[in-house]
């Protein structure tokens, strides 16, 4: 069975056509629990979020804020294993029909096996990875197993990342490109600054790629800010808070799909 690569370019072009942003929600696995986190996924997407990043809980997530290392945490005392991300995949997109893609770090990956990986993710209706500290040099044999199985390679790039080194990223990568909106690790911050608009200007100039933004937006304000410039906005911190600031299961997700929405208002309002 094939990936969804092209599943995830439509929704990308979909949301171009409307003269809008992508909203792009980003949720572990097994958070809080696998239900749990399936059932976040779905929600997300109800609540309008057009893609949808299930990240794979890792021990050493250096990218991470706090708010999502405490996610991964949990979910890593609960057990969560691989194939519960690709059961989360499978469930999520066989209920919503929206591009699903795993984040992840490349170890898991490394002693998992890519032909295994590849084949799995494809098969549970996945549309790709997003690899945050995968080398674009050392990605040749990942690159050629992902579009193998009709899966996105998505890399990420940073405002120090410098033109000739943004050019090399963008022709390795596929589906869209991930900008860091600002140096650091992953959390919600006041404001999605001038770095983000300089970093999307500048990756365009290498790529047809949509460049979508991420790193810091919580909110429908920051989503329409960062929607005048951007193809996708990437939020992930702020959904995972809301679940950790629930008194249950229900009412977490409750507040996930209401963030959906307003952050969905936010990209329509540019």
């Amino acid at each position: 069975m094939s990936g969804n690569i092209e599943l995830l370019s439509a929704a990308l072009a979909a949301a171009k056509a409307e003269g809008r942003a992508a909203l792009i929600a980003y949720l572990p696995a097994g958070f809080p629990t696998v239900d749990g986190g399936i059932e976040a996924v779905k929600a997300v997407v109800a609540g309008g979020a057009d893609v949808v990043e299930v990240g794979l809980p890792h021990s050493d997530p250096v990218l991470d804020g706090p708010v999502i290392q405490t996610a991964d945490d949990i979910a890593l005392r609960g057990g969560v294993k691989i194939a519960d991300v690709m059961r989360t995949v499978r469930e999520a997109y066989e209920a919503t029909g929206a591009p699903i893609l795993v984040m992840t770090y490349w170890n898991p990956i490394d002693r998992y096996g890519i032909e295994r990986f590849t084949a799995e993710l494809a098969e549970a209706g996945g549309a790709g990875c997003i690899l945050p500290d995968l080398p674009v040099q050392e990605s040749s044999m990942w690159r050629e197993h992902a579009e193998k199985h009709g899966l996105a390679t998505v890399f990420v790039v940073a405002p120090s990342s410098k033109d000739e080194r943004l050019a090399t990223i963008t022709a390795a990568g596929s589906g869209f490109v991930y900008a860091a909106s600002l140096m650091g690790v992953t959390g919600t911050r006041e404001s999605v600054g001038e770095q983000a608009q300089d970093l999307v200007r500048r990756t365009r100039a290498t790529t047809e790629l949509p460049v979508c933004v991420g790193l810091g937006v919580s909110n429908a304000r920051q989503a329409a800010e960062v929607a005048v410039f951007a193809d996708g906005v990437i939020v992930g911190s702020a959904f995972v808070k809301r679940i950790l600031d629930a008194a249950d299961e229900a009412s977490g997700l409750a507040a996930v799909r209401s963030l959906a929405g307003e952050l969905a208002e936010g990209v329509r309002k540019r």
